[in-house]
């Protein structure tokens, strides 16, 4: 063997080798590529030998990507999504005919050549001499299953597509080393099987399950003769020959297939000349993906999943590491979604809200003690079309949800209950609760203190909503001067860190103002993160994150790592007891007794927004936390002389409207299920001095804590507060 010295080229009879070696390569090449030949062999090889050893010798398969399935709870399916529409299937599920059909059309010699096909390429190059233009390729099976790996990795992104397919000398000695690799290490039947799974058939469908899903509704294993020999006419020209759009094409194109597999011995001639005379009979099944074909109303759940999906780290470290390996795909996600509280909200929402009503709603219902998100449904329903829309009206705008949230109203009330009562208030704690009263003078918060410069005032919905009033009578009724008087006396911090503890934050992704105003819910929330929130109340004061998968495999059928609910405490048991002795109140004999349920224990909170642009019931009962808003969806909607799900309303409050959308999905929600009961407090009836006093202002001192079930200390009104105003 000829020796290299140092710093020589390589010698005479290796570089001959290797010219003739890469001439042979160059004149599969340009039949590769189905190009006039003979003259540019020489160039071709001279440009191709000094780049050859240049490529690494390693073909990177991607994994290949497939359909992921979406599932509820019980195992059902939501729906399907996918980047590309695939299934992979073993060579043992595909049928015999199509494996025969494929190479005949495409490589018959595939079985008695190696990477390259000489004979092939001397009888292109011979056919493209003669007719002087493009008449023949000579691309081996396994040529072109390498393109098609280049094509998958290349993935959805333009620019890497054009790379992959560009019809370069370059590219197609790349395609040939890599082929000579692949044949070696794997062999025919698996070469055979990555091609039919890899290749595209047109109609969104890619790899042969797919395309006998899409055109014949069966399983790859079940294909016909015909039926392969039209699904192996495709893959030359998936357009061309598209069976659904150009019937006649395809069906010449089948029966040339058919022709080639007679002259190959793979069938009789008896058999290609009754299968051509059968006219396609096609059965297609168009293509389902996205959460746009979810059931029972579930799109913006799926889109929901998605979107965590995309955010979580727990799927990849980086943005493009979860975006790859959803598009890719081949997984099977279980997810939270209880199918009958699921069928419950959609059924809620269909009887009290049309979709083209001028407002819409949007319901979630969350588990609480596991943060298990059993519902979500909204009027407006997922889609491109009129009175649909992509915005997911329960989620904040970093899932896919409204911009800015919607406006709570007094849903928000309870959270500066219990900011107040983790501060000492007591539930008889009683203020003056005038019908109209200036904001305080000044309120503490987290940082500079608050001031009301402008003078700004706050009165309650109806005149006749004077005080004194104790928390329970002042929940029931929705009182706003009360919890302001509560606000200016606790300061603005408490309430925020405790909205804090429970999730909640403006749904624009801001931090929540430092204004007292926010006892009244001025600030835009999610109904999620609302439903979380509340479902703290129902769990003794803790907290859990909202969670919607519950499992998940991947395309090996291994587990994948999914989110996990964080539970904390954000509260005492005590003041939650309290909060649902007085949101029991709010559904016995209060603002939301249209959304009370018969025969369980249920508590909850209205709330209506300034000009009734949004619309709140928050309610839960020990097993279940929902919450619905109604309002108008990208524009607002004052809801006055309304008519909303065919019943008229002459102003909207949130126990008339949302309340029964709230009552009726959690009704059919909780059908069948226990009906636990609340711990709650005795909360004693505010006694009413007579007498007169500034009083009011300051810190209370904290009281001892009630035990389970019993009562307060009963505070006494400071003389002089009937009737009047403390001035804050």
């Amino acid at each position: 063997m000829a020796k290299k010295r140092s710093g020589e080229g390589p010698t005479v009879t290796r570089q001959a080798a290797k010219f003739l070696g890469v001439s042979v390569l160059s004149g599969a090449v340009l039949a590769g590529l189905a190009l006039p030949a003979i003259g540019a062999m020489g160039l071709a090889a001279k440009e191709s030998v000094e780049g050859f050893d240049e490529i690494p010798a390693n073909l990177k398969t991607p994994p290949l990507s497939q359909r992921t399935t979406i599932l509820d709870a019980q195992g059902g399916e939501i729906a399907k999504v996918y980047s590309r529409d695939r299934t992979v299937v073993p060579l043992n599920q595909i049928s015999p005919y199509m494996r025969k059909a494929i190479v005949a059309i495409e490589d018959a010699r595939f079985y008695e050549h190696g990477a390259v096909d000489l004979k092939g390429v001397l009888r292109a190059l011979n056919k493209n001499a003669q007719s002087g233009g493009v008449s023949e390729g000579a691309s081996t099976l396994t040529q072109q299953y390498v393109k098609n790996v280049f094509v998958e990795e290349a993935g959805d992104d333009p620019a890497k597509v054009a790379v992959a397919t560009q019809q370069t000398i370059g590219r197609k000695v790349k395609e040939l080393k890599y082929a000579i690799q692949v044949e070696k290490e794997l062999g025919k039947e698996r070469i055979l099987n990555n091609y039919l799974n890899i290749t595209f058939f047109g109609q969104q469908s890619y790899g042969v399950e797919a395309a006998a899903q899409r055109y014949f509704s069966k399983r790859a294993k079940d294909l016909s003769l015909d039926e392969s020999a039209l699904l192996a006419g495709i893959v030359q020209s998936p357009s061309r020959f598209d069976p659904v759009n150009a019937p006649k094409e395809a069906t010449k194109r089948r029966n040339i297939v058919l022709q080639r597999m007679a002259e190959t011995k793979n069938i009789t001639p008896a058999e290609a000349a009754a299968a051509q005379a059968k006219p396609l009979k096609l059965k297609v099944s168009r293509p389902k993906s996205g959460c746009i074909t979810a059931v029972n109303g579930a799109g913006f759940f799926c889109d929901y999943v998605r979107e965590v999906f995309l955010q979580d780290p727990v799927f990849g470290k980086t943005k493009e590491a979860r975006a790859k390996r959803w598009n890719q795909g081949g997984m099977t996600i279980r997810t939270t979604l209880d199918p009958q509280t699921q069928k419950s909200v959609q059924k809620s929402i269909t009887d009290h809200v049309y979709q083209s009503d001028p407002v819409a709603t949007a319901v979630s219902i969350v588990e609480p003690g596991t943060g298990k998100v059993l519902g979500m449904g909204q009027s407006r329903p997922y889609g491109f079309g009129e009175y649909q829309t992509q915005i997911n009206l329960s989620a904040d705008k970093a899932m896919s949800g409204s911009n800015f949230g919607f406006q709570t109203g007094s849903t928000f009330k309870p959270i500066l209950a219990a900011a107040a009562l983790e501060e000492g208030i007591s539930p008889n704690k009683v203020y003056s609760s005038p019908y109209q009263m200036p904001y305080p003078d000044e309120v503490e918060t987290c940082g500079r203190p608050w001031k009301n410069g402008g003078g700004d005032m706050v009165s309650n919905e109806n005149r006749s909503e004077v005080g004194p009033y104790g928390m329970r009578e002042a929940t029931g009724k929705s009182v706003n001067t009360y919890f302001i008087q509560m606000i200016g006396d606790i300061g603005v911090c408490p309430v925020t860190k405790m909205a804090t503890k429970l999730g909640l934050k403006p749904a624009s992704g801001a931090k929540i103002d430092q204004v007292p105003s926010i006892a009244l819910g001025t600030q835009g929330m999610s109904p999620l993160k609302m439903a979380a929130a509340y479902a703290a109340f129902a769990n003794g004061g803790k907290y859990c994150t909202p969670v919607l998968i519950g499992s998940a495999t991947g395309p090996n059928g291994k587990s994948l790592n999914v989110p996990k609910s964080h539970c904390s405490r954000a509260m005492s048991e005590e003041t939650a007891d309290t909060v649902n002795t007085l949101l029991k109140g709010v559904v016995e004999d209060g603002t939301g007794k249209e959304a009370g349920l018969s025969g369980r224990d249920s508590a909850g909170k209205t709330g209506t927004t300034d000009e009734r642009k949004a619309a709140w019931f928050v309610g839960y009962t020990p097993n279940m936390a929902g919450a619905v808003w109604v309002g108008g969806s990208g524009k607002d909607v004052e809801m006055e002389g309304i008519t909303i799900g065919g019943q008229y309303h002459d102003k909207v409050y949130g126990g008339d409207t949302p309340g029964p959308i709230w009552r009726d999905a959690m009704a059919g929600a909780l059908e069948g299920k226990p009906a636990p009961t609340f711990d709650t407090v005795a909360i004693a009836e505010p006694e009413k001095p007579k007498g007169s006093d500034k009083g009011g202002r300051g810190k209370p001192n904290k009281p001892n804590k009630p035990g389970k079930n019993k009562p307060w200390p009963r505070f006494s009104i400071p003389p002089g507060v009937i009737g009047g105003n403390d001035g804050r």
